[in-house]
């Protein structure tokens, strides 16, 4: 199985993108990672909410194809322990996925299409982060999941 994590807009700050960077590495060495960023809408200002969603709607979907499984990082998601997340993993895993896809949305979050073709949501805490943290935390999140799921000493339990 591959993992791709799909986010709207760069990361801006230099020690975040560092971190991302460290994690994403650390990741490599047990599945193949890509992180795609999709620019940010030009013209943002002029659009209203559900035209910039329909948008980032639009660039998401080019990026992903028909087999794919899309899961949104989204408020209203299931929450997950680490465990329970690294068991999610595996049982993906078992299922014969080609590329599991999580995808971060723009600041008003997601089209209804999106919506549509997502066949889950996971939802990382009610609190609100950054975009640009939660690309941090999912990817941190993936390599607890596969250290837990090789017994590996990252997780305290």
């Amino acid at each position: 199985m591959n993992i791709k994590l799909i986010a709207i807009g760069k990361t801006d700050d230099k020690s975040l993108q560092t971190l991302i960077d460290d994690y994403t590495k650390r990741l490599s060495f047990y599945i193949k990672f890509d992180l795609e960023i999709i620019p940010d809408i030009k013209n943002a200002k002029n659009l209203s909410e559900s035209q910039q969603k329909e948008k980032e709607g639009e660039l998401i979907l080019s990026k992903i194809a028909a087999t794919d499984q899309l899961i949104l990082l989204d408020e209203n998601g299931k929450t997950f322990s680490s465990i329970a997340f690294a068991d999610e993993l595996q049982k993906k895993m078992n299922s014969g996925i080609k590329t599991l896809v999580f995808v971060i949305g723009g600041p008003y979050g997601f089209s209804d299409t999106i919506y549509k073709t997502a066949t889950g949501k996971i939802s990382l805490s009610q609190m609100t982060f950054s975009h640009q943290m939660v690309r941090l935390f999912v990817i941190e999140q993936l390599y607890r999941g596969f250290t837990i799921l090789r017994n590996e000493p990252y997780h305290h339990q």
